[in-house]
């Protein structure tokens, strides 16, 4: 009796500046930030009903082979945005405050 040859199915795929999950508009970030706040792949797996457990865990697999890439994806991405609050803060503090003032409603509404 022959065995069929193991064949790697990719799980992530990176487009443009980022990484997304195969064939979807979930981004790796979405996934990663719930694995690391401690929720469990099959809790990702229902917040993310376009997915399934296996893509969730090959998600999953994926960052820890390639942690320290992503993480370091992941501040550069944190800083992008730190420095676009930044911005908005000083071109429209206005809205910035708005925006801050709807963030902590919304917080303290959960």
């Amino acid at each position: 009796m022959a065995l069929a040859p193991i064949l790697a199915k990719s799980y992530i795929e990176q487009r443009e500046t980022g990484y997304w999950v195969v064939g979807t508009r979930i981004s790796l970030d979405s996934i990663v930030y719930a694995f690391l706040d401690g929720e469990s792949p099959e809790s990702i797996a229902q917040n993310f009903p376009l997915l399934s457990l296996e893509q969730v865990y090959g998600a999953i697999a994926f960052y820890l082979a390639n942690r320290k890439l992503i993480d370091a994806y992941l501040e550069a991405g944190e800083v992008e945005f730190q420095q676009l609050q930044q911005d908005c803060k000083e071109k429209s503090p206005l809205l910035y405050e708005k925006l801050k003032a709807a963030q902590a409603q919304k917080h303290n509404a959960v």
